[in-house]
C-alpha cells in the first residue's frame, strides 16, 4: 500500500458511516467498515472507490452486503455511487 492510499484510507475512516449521516444527519463517527463501490460486477476498485460505512451497513442483514447493491438502494434510497460522491466531498 503506498503512502497515498493509506493517508486516504485514514481518511475516509475518520468520516464515520456514510448512510448513517444520511439517514440521521451529523453525529459522532463511530467505527466503520471501508467498502468498495461495486458496479456491474465483483470486481474491487481501487483506493479511490472506499465508503465508509458501519459494520451494520456495511454486512448486516440491513447493509450493502446483506441487502444487496438493488435492495440497499431500494431499502435506504441512496445509491453507492451518491455515498462515494458525499465521501470525495470530504476527503479533499
Amino acid at each position: 500500500m503506498t503512502k497515498a492510499e493509506t493517508i486516504h484510507k485514514g481518511r475516509v475512516a475518520e468520516l464515520g458511516c456514510a448512510l448513517c449521516f444520511y439517514i440521521h444527519g451529523p453525529h459522532a463517527p463511530g467505527p466503520v467498515e471501508l467498502h468498495h463501490l461495486r458496479s456491474g460486477g465483483w470486481g474491487k476498485g481501487d483506493y479511490t472507490t472506499l465508503i465508509p460505512l458501519c459494520p451494520d451497513h456495511h454486512r448486516g442483514n440491513g447493509g450493502v452486503h446483506g441487502l444487496g447493491t438493488k435492495g440497499f438502494e431500494r431499502v435506504y434510497g441512496v445509491t453507492q455511487q451518491e455515498l462515494l460522491t458525499w465521501t470525495m466531498e470530504r476527503v479533499k
